[in-house]
């Protein structure tokens, strides 16, 4: 990934914190050349080797798994929140229409997981992060049966993390009070996303 050094995120600290709160991702992998992407929830696990490990599952009739190989990186893309940039928004007027967003590219080794013990927590696990963040709170009792049943028709993973590449592209380049301005447009504007964004700039400056 292309990333500018105003753009570059090198603490580990944030990086994994951004992979915790946008673990739905995109996994990418490559048959002969030929690439195959999924979209999956995927959980970071700090405590596994230097750089920690992600653990997920898909169904087994995806057949991205069968390409995992011991020797070959696969990648897990995670996208955080973006917004179209207009350049009218700014205080200078020498500016051209832009993107700006967050992401994190995490390579790394993947094998299958077998184990139905450990694919059942890998499913437990998913359930109760995502569960714990509904306005409810009070979290998901799964059926054992369904639990089961599930078992036989999804596959495990898990990535052995080698490295990560992280950008925030947030018009670092231009001046305080471009930035000021392009914030006050994104944080007043009708979609999620644009507000998104600009909820998530103002947390990397607090």
């Amino acid at each position: 990934m292309y990333i500018p050094d105003p753009n570059r995120v090198d603490d580990p600290a944030k990086v994994r914190a951004f992979i915790h709160a946008h673990g739905f991702a995109t996994l990418v992998t490559q048959k002969d050349g030929i690439p195959c992407a999924s979209h999956l929830p995927v959980l970071l696990d700090e405590g596994e080797g230097s750089h920690g490990s992600l653990r997920g599952h898909m169904a087994q009739a995806n057949e991205q798994w069968r390409q995992f190989r011991p020797n070959q990186e696969v990648l897990c893309i995670f996208h955080g929140p973006h917004s179209y940039i207009s350049p009218s928004w700014y205080e200078s007027k020498v500016a051209v229409p832009t993107w700006n967003y967050a992401t994190v590219h995490v390579y790394g080794f993947p094998q299958t997981i077998e184990d139905p013990t450990v694919l059942r927590k890998i499913v437990v696990e998913t359930t109760a992060v995502y569960e714990s963040k509904m306005t409810s709170g009070g979290g998901l009792e799964l059926q054992e049966d369904l639990v089961a049943a599930l078992l036989k028709t999804i596959v495990g993973f898990s990535i052995r993390i080698t490295r990560n590449e992280a950008k925030f592209k947030f018009g670092q380049n231009r001046t305080r009070e471009d930035q000021e301005a392009m914030l006050s447009v994104l944080a007043s504007a009708k979609d999620p996303d644009s507000r998104a964004l600009a909820e998530f700039i103002r947390n990397q400056k607090a």
